[in-house]
């Protein structure tokens, strides 16, 4: 599909969580890119940041200092939505919901409060003074309460797989997590997409990876690869997605690909 293709609008906010266990499979660099391409093409995004580790705000060059109002105080505190979101520099159409290390703390204080598995979904509805097309959650390594706030809020799961040895390890699990959050508290949740990630044309194994994931997921994996790419692990360090710091390199035009195939892969 070409460029001058306009991007279809969806009929109502899209959630996605950006889950997988394990770390390093570039959950963070595929939410930021994505949120930061459909923006680009005049969607209204929002970017929660469920990691502790605040890697998708400091991309988005949005303040996480410790004393800055976080997610953690949303889900712990009660504190609304709307306190904490802010806008991304120069980037009109993105938004960033921030995590601080307090973050961290979040999986024990939940523990003991009420409905701890729905406290993501309930600030989110509560949070209807902007009109988004998209919400991306950032989900942290892990299969704790966190992450599983951030499914019972979504509605579709979006799972980066790197396409290296051990790629499906621990995959079973999340797809299990996934499954009894359907049948026990979010009934709407589907898994709609998998982003194949640090794809190296050279090596076999990436490509042997690959069709091993299609042969087991079919249509839900993007078409698109995204290839290992310098520019995307540097873009971070200067508080910005790739798509604005190197709109023209392999990992930004990958990306751009990619939010195009989720774009109209609209909700059925």
């Amino acid at each position: 599909m070409g460029d001058s293709d306009a991007w279809p609008k969806p009929a109502k906010t899209r959630v996605i969580a950006v889950a997988n266990q394990k770390g390093g499979v570039g959950k963070t660099t595929t939410s930021v890119n994505i949120a930061a391409a459909l923006s680009m093409k005049g969607e209204r995004v929002l970017v929660v940041d469920l990691d502790p580790q605040g890697n998708a705000s400091t991309a988005l060059a949005t303040e996480h200092r410790g004393d800055v109002p976080d997610v953690y105080q949303v889900l712990v505190d009660d504190l609304p939505m709307a306190d904490i979101v802010k806008q991304v520099p120069d980037m009109p159409n993105l938004y960033c919901a921030p995590a601080t290390i307090d973050l961290a703390g979040a999986e024990i204080e939940l523990v003991s409060l009420v409905a701890r598995e729905a406290r993501l979904r309930r600030a989110l509805a509560a949070y209807d003074s902007m009109d988004f097309d998209y919400i991306i959650i950032d989900c942290p390594p892990s299969l704790g309460l966190l992450t599983v706030n951030a499914l019972v809020a979504a509605d579709e799961v979006m799972i980066p797989i790197q396409c290296e040895y051990y790629a499906l390890e621990g995959l079973g699990q999340l797809l299990r997590n996934v499954d009894l959050i359907k049948v026990h508290l979010n009934p709407t949740l589907r898994l709609s997409t998998i982003v194949l990630t640090m794809y190296d044309g050279r090596t076999r194994l990436a490509s042997q990876v690959a069709e091993e994931v299609r042969a087991h997921f079919g249509d839900t994996v993007l078409n698109t690869l995204i290839p290992r790419s310098v520019r995307l692990s540097e873009a971070p360090s200067y508080g910005q997605s790739v798509m604005t710091y190197d709109p023209g390199s392999s990992g930004a035009m990958a990306y751009m690909d990619a939010a195009r195939e989720i774009a109209h892969r609209a909700l059925v």
